[in-house]
């Protein structure tokens, strides 16, 4: 478990690059870095973005920082802590950024969620060149998204109000073939993660959960937590990382907001990461 609790901790991710794991807290702007040692997490670096921030995703090139889906858009977060849009006004004010996850081939898909809700939302697609695809629109709350090692299938979750687990075909960046996997009876589906075996792991917001699904949709495995609201999941080897949120428990169940690391049976890939260059950094 880490040290210090937070709003709402997301996107947890394994930093191939340099072995760090990275994950944000959405309202206040910050993203972390930290090196898992014996179940512990020990601080590397917290950056303040100066935006709400949803999801961070490394670059390919060691020290090239970092890509994130900030409040309206994209960005930079170099290693000093610089941060430079590549995209603003992707949002008009009632949705924002969301989670997001690069997929093999070195893609950023990040989506937004519309507040108030209703189907006004879209999951976006920053491709290495920064050209921005619009890959689904009408979109309540985007969240979860994975890969399998291959780059064929995505797994996503549009939390509301449906709480399923989706798959696509992805060919060539476009996505076909949706389909439901599972619905999700008891909490809300949020971060997603596909292990090694293929199978997928959700976090169950208010369900004091995190769920792992065959690929047919069956239920596999439940790691109980001892707060409510797990938010993402990641993998560190054999390591299941757990992002959770005190956001909006009042008064919020002691551990609520930290990091959980559980043993988690099976392996998982480390964080894909995007193609793009940073900034300034030439052809």
């Amino acid at each position: 478990m880490s040290e210090h609790a937070y709003e709402h901790g997301e996107g947890p991710r394994l930093d191939p690059r340099t072995g760090e794991v990275l994950w944000v807290d959405v309202k206040p702007g910050t993203v972390h870095r930290a090196r898992l040692e014996s179940g512990a997490l020990r601080m590397v670096r917290e950056y303040q973005v100066g935006t709400r921030v949803g999801a961070v995703a490394p670059l390919r090139e060691p020290g090239a920082g970092w890509v994130l889906a900030v409040q309206d858009g994209f960005a930079h977060l170099a290693e000093d802590g610089a941060v430079t849009p590549i995209a603003t006004g992707l949002t008009d004010g009632d949705d924002q950024m969301n989670d997001g996850v690069c997929d093999p081939a070195g893609r950023f898909w990040a989506g937004s969620q519309a507040i108030p809700r209703r189907p006004a939302a879209t999951l976006f697609r920053l491709d290495g060149d920064a050209t921005i695809t619009r890959a689904l629109t009408a979109v309540t709350v985007s969240n979860g998204i994975g890969f399998t090692p291959d780059g064929g299938t995505m797994y996503y979750i549009d939390t509301l109000p449906h709480r399923r687990l989706e798959a696509f075909d992805v060919v060539d960046g476009e996505l076909t073939r949706r389909r439901t996997i599972t619905t999700v009876t008891a909490g809300n589906p949020d971060g997603l993660t596909v292990d090694d075996e293929g199978c997928v792991w959700v976090a169950v917001w208010d369900a004091a959960a995190v769920h792992r699904y065959a690929p047919d949709g069956r239920l596999l495995a439940t790691v109980t937590l001892p707060v409510p609201r797990p938010t993402a999941v990641c993998f560190a080897a054999g390591t299941l990382l757990i992002t959770t949120a005190w956001l909006g428990l009042d008064p919020a169940p002691e551990g609520s907001g930290r990091l959980y690391a559980v043993d988690a049976g099976v392996s998982g890939p480390p964080a894909n990461t995007w193609a793009g260059r940073a900034p300034g950094a030439g052809p």
